[in-house]
Formats: structure tokens, sequence, C-alpha cells
């Protein structure tokens, strides 16, 4: 009996679904502006069924077929799609604030500390507090100039793994991807705790090695896949799919090994005030754990261990693979643009010294890679689509009214294609970005904009045009074969190459022979 009751109740909840739809989306107050137009969507989906990966390609169809912003329904939840740079500079600065909370989806519940992180968390008092951190003490200038050392390090690792590869003469073939996603990850764990976990080091092959390896690939597995319950609730209720499952066990996980470290430098923290021998070594000092445990001391009540845990998985998360997608693009471009390549090798060998290997301090002196950079960013947003905003309250954007509650996505992708701002925008150009004027002009979204903007730009900046300098100052390369490089998109939320980066390569006949030798 209990079972025919719980039958009946699923078939009702269904049947008075498209009631309750109707009612959620009909507008109780009417407003002298209409509504962004909207393609046809059907019951229950909305349009859901219009969106085929690349998410990011299908809404800029959508958006060439039906205009630049448009009102979707993804389920019960009701979309914003802009694809206009005038409509997303709308959206983050005359609407900043009615635009600056989350949406609450599955995964900011559960890998978010109960939408606690600083990409999750609504605007407000605790924002505030986690994004003055961020920039005032994480990712200040001040310690992002004094952990350059560290990024020095690892770029020369990678120079050290390629010569080490190599087996002459001529070319050597060798596959980039898993090399830049390891030296990314090894760049913010040894912010974070000082630790490699990728490379030859004896920590890349400890048992805490071989765990976090494969939490962050749980963690790359579970964000690229799509969430049905975040769109319908009735799929949550009911548990289909088990999403929620593998987001509750990833995040007890990922909780253990880092409490684990947090535990560790708590205790090397107090030897070292036991011993009387002062703060510990700079390494350790200058570690994001580190910082945080000295706040907790303060303030124990509000930097509690959970806190702490959050703010290590958004640095990894924000700070791995963005940096790695873009070098993999940045490299892709370059060798499918063999003059722009030339240009750039001859920019490094006139501003490098002779037998030096470049340094973040001369990054200053090297504009066009810069600008190598900030096209790559253009073309390849390593995150297409901006991180989703949702409106607190009532707002217009483009003359449209948008409703209290509405989820927002810009494609960043589609604006950066828009042939009305850039002069051949599907052609590799960094050129465009020498004129100081066009650059203030046209910015790149690829980290975002207003308030919410990414706080590690200039962390992600420093990191990918030191390796591809490195890289393009010590190597020749070449792509496999005489096609060229695939430049097709993989699937996912981070929009990876749809194969591995496998190129060819040798040693550059400007470096001296000492490289040999590292």
């Amino acid at each position: 009996m209990a079972d025919l009751f719980f039958s009946i109740a699923i078939i009702s909840s269904i049947l008075l679904l498209p009631l309750l739809l109707h009612l959620l989306f009909k507008n109780p107050n009417p407003n002298p502006n209409s509504n962004p137009p909207s393609p046809p969507g059907l019951p229950l989906i909305g349009h859901l069924h219009l969106l085929k990966p690349p998410l990011h390609r299908a809404l800029a169809h959508l958006s060439d077929l039906h205009g630049p912003i448009l009102l979707l329904r993804f389920g019960s939840r009701r979309v914003l799609h802009v694809s206009s740079y005038s409509a997303a500079e709308e959206c983050f600065t005359v609407n900043d604030i009615t635009f600056a909370n989350r949406p609450r989806l599955l995964a900011g519940k559960h890998l978010g500390y109960n939408y606690q992180s600083l990409s999750v968390s609504s605007y407000g008092p605790h924002w505030r507090n986690l994004r003055r951190l961020a920039t005032v003490e994480v990712l200040s200038t001040y310690r992002i100039i004094s952990s350059s050392d560290v990024r020095s390090d690892e770029a020369l690792f990678l120079v050290k793994d390629l010569l080490r590869d190599y087996s002459g003469p001529g070319f050597h073939r060798t596959e980039l991807s898993p090399k830049l996603f390891g030296l990314a990850y090894n760049v913010i764990m040894r912010m974070i705790a000082n630790k490699r976990f990728y490379g030859d080091a004896d920590e890349s092959s400890s048992e805490a090695a071989k765990e976090f390896k494969e939490i962050v690939k749980q963690t790359g597995s579970i964000i690229a896949a799509s969430n049905p319950a975040d769109f319908f609730p009735v799929v949550r209720w009911l548990g289909f799919g088990g999403y929620e499952k593998r987001l509750k066990r990833l995040r007890k996980r990922r909780d253990k090994f880092f409490q684990g470290l947090i535990d560790e430098h708590r205790m090397k923290k107090k030897e070292v005030n036991g011993s009387g021998d002062g703060e510990g070594s700079p390494a350790e000092r200058s570690t994001v754990i580190d910082l945080l445990l000295s706040m907790q001391e303060d303030e124990p009540e509000y930097f509690t261990d959970f806190l702490i845990m959050g703010f290590i998985a958004q640095l990894l998360v924000a700070g791995t693979d963005t940096s790695s997608i873009t070098m993999e693009w940045a490299m892709s471009l370059l060798l499918n643009n063999p003059e722009t390549l030339n240009k750039l090798k001859e920019e490094l060998d006139t501003n490098i010294k002779p037998g030096s290997l470049i340094k973040e301090e001369d990054l200053s002196k090297l504009p066009y890679l810069e600008a190598v950079i900030t096209e790559t960013l253009r073309m390849h947003p390593p995150t297409p689509l901006l991180l989703p905003h949702e409106s607190s309250q009532d707002c217009t954007v483009g003359g449209f009214h948008v409703p209290k509650g509405t989820m927002l996505l810009v494609n960043a992708w589609k604006i950066h294609k828009d042939a009305e701002l850039w002069e051949e925008p599907e052609k590799f150009k960094p050129e465009r970005f020498l004129n100081s004027k066009s650059k203030k002009r046209w910015k790149t979204m690829a980290f975002g904009l207003g308030r919410r903007q990414c706080p590690g730009e200039s962390l992600g900046m420093r990191v990918v045009a030191l390796v591809v300098g490195i890289l393009v100052q010590c190597f020749e390369w070449k792509p496999v074969g005489d096609e060229g490089m695939d430049m097709n998109e993989g699937a996912g939320v981070s929009i990876r190459r749809a194969k591995p980066l496998e190129v060819v390569y040798k040693p550059r006949g400007t470096i001296s022979s000492h490289l040999f030798q590292l």
C-alpha cells in the first residue's frame, strides 16, 4: 500500500509540474520592459534539448538565431544568456551587485562547504571577507612576487624533464599535456603546502601523491559531468543517477586529505614554536596553510579548518586547469602560426641575456609574449562560459526585464569572436594587443568581469607567460606530421583540446650547452 501511495504521489507531481512551472515563470508584477526573446521550448525540459556539446557553441548558435540576450529555461531554472560585450558590461557595472550572487548548485553545496567557499558563496559579509583574504593576503602582489622562485623552479623542472627525454639528434616526439598539467598543480600545491606531487621528485611517488592525483582525477570527472538534479528537483529527491552520492564521497575523501595537510603544518608550527628557533624556514612561512593557521589563532571561530579546506580547494580548482589549458592552446596556436612563433623567438633572444633562462622579472620586457597569451585567452578562453551568476532582484539588461532568481550565463567565447569588436576574429593576431588604446578598449573576459572577477588573474598570467616563454626560448617545436595542429575542442566545462598535445622538439642552438648538465 505504501508503494502505491508513493507511485500516486510521483505521478501527481509529474502531472502538476507544468502548472507549477507556469506559475513559477509567470511574472506577478507586470513590468513596462518586455522579457528577452526566447526560442520555442518543450514542456518540463524547456530548452535543454537544444543544448549539444560543446555548450558554449550551442548557446552561440541560439544567439545567432534569436539575438545576444536570450531568456532560456533549463528544466525548472530560468536562465539569461548574454553574448554581447555591451550586455555583459551592463550586467557587471550597472547591475553588478544584482548579479553578484551564485546559483545554488549541488556541487557548490558539497564541494563548496555548504556554499561557503569563495567562488560559490552568496554576496555579503562572508564573501567580502573571503575576497579580501584572497586579494590582500593570499594573492597580493607581494606574496605573488615572493613566490616567484616556486614558478621558476617548476619551469626549470619542465626543461630538465624535456632534456632528459630528448634522445637526439633531430626532433624528438613528446606529449606535453600531462607535463603542463603536472606543472600547474605543483605550482599551486607548493604555494599551498610546499609539496610537489607530479614529476620525478621523491614526493611524487609517495602514497600522499597517489591519493592527491586520484582526488584530482575524480574532481575533474565529477565537475565535467552534467547534473540533472540542478534543473529537476524531483531527480534529486529520488536520487536518480547517484550524482549527489558521488559528490559526498569525493568531499569525504578530499576533506581527509586536506585535513592531513593542515594537521601536518599545525604540528610543525608547534614544534618550531616550542623549540624557540623562530618561525620556520622561508618556504614554510610562505605557504597558504601556514598563513591561514596564523589567522586561525587570532579568530578560531571564523577561520575553522573547514574554511581553510575550502580555500585550499578553491585555489586548486581555479589555479590549475585554467593555466594548463591555456598553455596547451598557446603552444598549439604558435605551432600553427610559425611567423608568430619566430617573432616571439626574436623578442626573447633580444631581451634575455644569452645563456640565461627567462624569469618572471623579465616579463615586463616582453610585450609580444604577453600579447600571445592574451590572444590565446581571447581565442580559447579555458572557461568559455563564465561561472554562473544569479539575480538577487528584478533588473533590466539591454532594455529587457530580468526577474529575480534568474541564472546568468555570459558567453565569453562568443563575445571574443564578435566581428564587431575584433578585426578578423578567427585569426590568431597577437599584434592586436600591442596597441595600448586597443588593449584598454577591448578587454578579454577570460577571468570574468565585475566584483566577482577572478582574483588570481595576475598569478595565472605569470605562470602561463613564464612557461610558454621558457619553452620557446629553450626548444625548437614542430607539429607531428605535415597537417598542422588539430585544434578541435573537447567536452566539459573547461575546454581542453580534444586530443592531448603531441609535438616534436629539439633543443635550440642558441641555448648554451650547460643546460644539458642540469
